[in-house]
């Protein structure tokens, strides 16, 4: 596996792999991979000739309240899971060769990202674009796989794609959940035992929301409302529990399904998870 930490080097080395006819496939991630991360370059492989995984705690999604330098970083380990499910290439920049000092430049989408996520982290998004438009330029990929635990985000980034005419197709890769259902994320390592088996109510929710949309439930204020409960009651405070149109993320209020989706954010503790399925 190569590795690369100039954006120039990693360019190049793409733009080689193209001449030879090859398709490039790109997974982003912050690092400090996990099961979850594995599944998305696994799949990637599947599609792809060449795989290049990014490792970057990108610190423009980030607000000054937020868990930048806290955030896990754990590289050697990282490039060992690489290495062992057949990543071709790894990027790892350090913010001064990821921005200018003096950049000024930033990719804004502005209506998926004004709700959820972009209502509670009001820059968040832009950063995430702003990162994620320069490693398509760098790597110039022909697939790019992100995982569907960050619903909102795949969507924020399909829509800067169809804009902006970037020529790569967008995979959302299903959600990989620990055997007791809590969704796999780099943040699971902040959770004390307490707070681990409190969180598997955010997954149950969603299950039992999934469940009675199965079953014929039809209304989404009540499946809010249940999945708030059943939250709240173990100790998680909902930023967000919402029911929306899975492609134009509006909120509905009748769930049509395979087209409709809950999303919900909690927080406990100084710590907050996201989570989310298909109805």
């Amino acid at each position: 596996m190569e590795t690369f930490t100039s954006p120039d080097e990693l360019h190049a080395w793409c733009a080689a792999q193209k001449r030879l006819g090859r398709v490039i496939g790109l997974v982003p991630t912050m690092g400090s991979l996990h099961e979850g991360h594995l599944s998305l370059i696994r799949l990637a492989k599947e599609k792809c000739d060449i795989v290049v995984v990014s490792i970057f705690v990108n610190p423009t999604q980030f607000a000054p309240n937020e868990d930048y330098a806290a955030y896990p970083r754990h590289e050697e380990d990282d490039l060992a899971l690489c290495r062992g499910v057949g990543a071709d290439a790894a990027y790892l920049p350090t913010p001064a060769t990821m921005y200018a000092e003096d950049a000024s430049t930033w990719v804004a989408e502005t209506l998926l990202a004004k709700t959820l996520e972009g209502a509670e982290r009001p820059t968040h998004f832009r950063g995430v674009c702003t990162v994620v438009a320069k490693l398509f330029n760098i790597v110039q990929p022909d697939i790019a796989v992100f995982g569907q635990k960050d619903f909102q985000q795949v969507a924020v980034i399909r829509r800067m794609v169809r804009d902006l005419n970037f020529p790569i197709q967008i995979i959302r890769a299903p959600i990989v959940r620990d055997p007791d259902g809590l969704a796999k994320s780099s943040r699971n390592a902040y959770l004390t035992p307490d707070a681990r088996e409190a969180a598997l109510s955010l997954s149950r929710a969603l299950r039992e929301a999934a469940a009675a949309v199965a079953a014929g439930e039809r209304d989404a204020r009540r499946l809010e409302a249940a999945a708030r409960a059943a939250t709240t009651a173990s100790g998680w405070i909902p930023d967000y529990v919402q029911v929306i149109d899975a492609e134009t993320l509006t909120p509905i209020q009748t769930v049509l399904p395979g087209a409709s989706a809950m999303l919900l954010a909690c927080r406990r503790d100084g710590l907050r998870l996201i989570d989310n399925t298909l109805l």
